[in-house]
């Protein structure tokens, strides 16, 4: 049971530095800023980290399934105990 609430307080540790992002806006209103790609970690590949450390406990695992991240996801969710 320990290792369950110790692998939900990771994820929600995770999901906090996530969301603690914040954009601002441009001070001079004739300045446009396009926005093409942000860099960071997603929530699929958080998601499936903490759910390959949970299942495997390997970090070669974990980092192979945090770059697959929602294909993984899926996958844990259908084939979980």
């Amino acid at each position: 049971m320990n290792k369950k609430i110790l692998s939900f307080a990771l994820l929600l540790f995770c999901i906090t530095l996530i969301s603690a992002q914040i954009t601002s806006t441009p001070e001079n209103s004739n300045q446009v800023t396009n926005t093409i790609t942000q860099g960071g970690i997603g929530l699929g590949s958080v998601i499936a980290v903490v759910a390959s450390w949970d299942r495997n406990q390997s970090i070669l695992w974990a980092i192979i399934h945090g770059i697959l991240s929602w294909v993984y996801v899926i996958y844990f969710a259908f084939t979980r105990d």
